[in-house]
């Protein structure tokens, strides 16, 4: 290892998922930016650091050098809940932003982060603006969808990683893998639970309960007529609110995708030691996420549920973060030009 730390920025930190981190993987971040205020308290509260705001506003030449650029650009104009106007949505253009300091201050390394239906937005054109963009400023890029499940959280949660460096490609296979967990491994003992009585829901006759290829086990509904018009007979119990079915699964699998809409925390599971549905607590919405303990959170929970469904999933990051430091710090890494010393790659900036 070389001595001292490895310097990164954190752009649409959020509260700071990318933060935690690379920080636990030894790098050392060195500037961050995030216009939400209520974000930027939280990330205050737990890192000792207020982002910077709009990043439209931040002057290239103002920030500090760094090795790695961390970014998880705003998802909602390419997600399935959103509206997917990708880039005719301002919050698509703030790519060219990153971009913008890209190029003045050429990093060795640059991480990006979004919804995986990025790939396939506008026919698969913007990921192809997106990567010619990165090659034209002279990197080689890798990507890849990763999945939360894969990394010891019982959340099914795909996203596209996108790695650009300047010498040789980034290799996922490097990532290690972790043991699979399920939504029971998480829940708290104790606590003020919500608990639906019997007749507010309905479980399936067990004939019908699988675990699906994802690790999911779709259990039942609630039962609560949301939708009249317009639908199929029996479906009269799924939400059409933010595209999410008003579905109960069961503990001993794995949770979907939690959303950044949902700030109500409307995630009902079934429990059959216990035989209850329950609502997941913050608490434990967070630990989906791979939250230490003692994260603190937004006092207000409508903000809560929100930034947390709007970060990344922290041992899924603290993979690629350890991978980064391998095989583009590291001397002994394995992979193409990462291998070489470090003395032949400019832009090395160490504490």
């Amino acid at each position: 290892m070389i001595d001292g730390k490895i310097k990164y920025i954190d752009l649409f930190a959020g509260i700071g998922g990318f933060r935690y981190s690379f920080d636990k993987a030894g790098f050392k971040c060195v500037f961050s930016s995030e216009i939400n205020e209520a974000c930027q308290k939280v990330y205050n509260d737990n890192y000792g650091d207020i982002p910077a705001g709009d990043i439209t506003r931040i002057h290239a030449e103002d920030i500090p050098d760094f090795d790695v650029l961390c970014g998880g650009f705003p998802c909602q104009p390419f997600s399935i809940c959103g509206k997917k106007k990708g880039f005719e949505d301002t919050r698509g253009t703030l790519f060219f932003e990153i971009c913008r300091i890209i190029e003045k201050k050429q990093p060795l390394v640059v991480v990006l982060e979004n919804v995986k239906h990025l790939l396939d937005h506008d026919n698969g054109n913007t990921f192809k603006i997106i990567i010619e963009k990165l090659h034209n400023l002279g990197y080689k890029t890798s990507f890849k969808v990763l999945n939360s499940k894969d990394y010891g959280v019982p959340q099914s949660r795909e996203r596209i990683i996108i790695v650009a460096t300047k010498y040789g490609k980034f290799n996922f296979l490097d990532m290690q893998k972790s043991k699979s967990v399920y939504i029971k491994d998480i829940l708290d003992e104790e606590g003020e639970f919500e608990i639906l009585d019997k007749n507010e829901y309905t479980l399936l006759e067990d004939k019908y309960v699988k675990q699906q290829p994802s690790g999911l086990i779709f259990c039942g509904y609630r039962n609560k007529n949301i939708w009249k018009k317009g639908i199929r007979p029996n479906t009269e119990y799924l939400s059409r609110v933010h595209r999410q079915p008003n579905r109960i699964y069961s503990s001993n699998g794995i949770h979907p995708t939690l959303p950044s809409q949902e700030t109500s925390g409307r995630f009902w599971i079934y429990i059959p030691e216990q035989d209850i549905v329950r609502k997941l607590t913050i608490k434990e919405c967070y630990k989906l996420m791979g939250f230490p303990e003692d994260f603190k959170i937004d006092s207000n929970k409508g903000n809560a549920y929100k930034q947390c469904g709007n970060s990344v999933v922290i041992p899924m990051m603290f993979e690629l973060a350890k991978s980064i430091m391998q095989q583009a710090f590291d001397n002994g890494g394995e992979y193409g030009h990462f291998g070489n010393d470090l003395s032949e790659l400019p832009l090395f900036h160490a504490i």
